[in-house]
């Protein structure tokens, strides 16, 4: 079964810290179509992308801005994002790497 796991596995308040998948993506992979995880890879690794993070430069994906109602951001705590300046997303490590939201 194809995997994103890097085997540097820590759960980083509903994220991990070596895969970048979410809590929920982990647990249902393998109840995932072979379709299915090639979307997901293809989103975490940055192949397919919505827009540009504004943190790394790099290409980010949001599934909002793909059209969904739900994205794996929300399956996360919330991240202090009072620093960040702008209306997108952040890629996956860079939201990762924010520490965790107060009140």
């Amino acid at each position: 079964m194809k995997t994103p796991c890097i085997g540097i596995c820590k759960n980083n308040e509903g994220i991990c810290m070596g895969c970048h998948r979410t809590m929920p993506e982990i647990l249902e992979w393998r109840h995932f179509t072979d379709e299915q995880r090639d979307t997901k890879m293809e989103q975490i690794q940055r192949v397919a992308s919505t827009h540009t993070c504004q943190q790394c430069g790099q290409p980010a994906y949001c599934e909002i801005s793909a059209g969904k109602n739900h994205c794996w951001c929300f399956e996360i705590n919330n991240r202090d994002t009072s620093s960040i300046q702008g209306a997108d997303c952040l890629c996956r490590s860079c939201l990762s790497k924010l520490p965790i939201k107060v009140g």
